[in-house]
């Protein structure tokens, strides 16, 4: 599902414009953007948490060569379903 397709299916749900729900669709991630880039977690009740985790610098090795290197540290967004939305996935 793409971001047109979340605006089509708020606009037929709502009867809201489509111009209106791009907007608000695009406020809400951009909201979740900046709580993720403070380093807060964006919980969504039913669906999950989004938070972002702060990788150290390790080692490591390029596979082909085997040559030694040293892999930077980063942040990475992780995901983490609930309960309630595992458990409808089994379901399925």
């Amino acid at each position: 599902m793409t971001k047109a397709d979340l605006t089509s299916a708020l606009n037929e749900k709502t009867g809201l414009l489509n111009k209106e729900c791009a907007q608000l669709i695009e406020s809400i991630f951009e909201l979740m953007r900046a709580t993720l880039e403070s380093g807060e977690q964006v919980k969504i009740a039913g669906l999950g948490a989004f938070n972002v985790k702060e990788k150290n610098v390790r080692r490591g090795r390029n596979p082909h060569t085997g040559e030694q290197l040293e892999i930077s540290g980063r942040r990475v967004l992780r995901f983490k379903v609930s309960p309630v939305m595992k458990k409808k996935m089994e379901q399925l």
